[in-house]
């Protein structure tokens, strides 16, 4: 695990100080980016920015599981998940 992170604030003062941008500007930009991609995703398109990362809503069966209280088997529901990938440019940043 990482020991540094990067909240929403931090994020947004960096990049209006990197762009010239008030925050209140990058802020209501980051807001309209993500209120996108979770409406493209939600519909099942898939959002790649190539090199950068790719945002797709995969299926899961129904399937057998178990409470972990009880230990009884229960069936789970069939429903969805999303799929998140690393692009190039982001990989071989991480690597440094």
């Amino acid at each position: 695990m990482a020991d540094k992170s990067l909240n929403r604030t931090e994020l947004v003062a960096a990049i209006a100080a990197h762009s010239g941008q008030s925050q209140a500007a990058v802020n209501g930009m980051l807001d309209s980016m993500f209120d996108t991609i979770a409406k493209a995703v939600g519909n099942g398109t898939k959002v790649s920015i190539p090199g950068w990362l790719s945002v797709e809503r995969t299926h899961r069966a129904a399937r057998m599981g178990r409470n972990p209280s009880t230990g009884a088997a229960i069936q789970i529901a069939a429903g969805y998940g999303v799929k998140v990938g690393a692009g190039s440019k982001l990989k071989a940043a991480a690597k440094g």
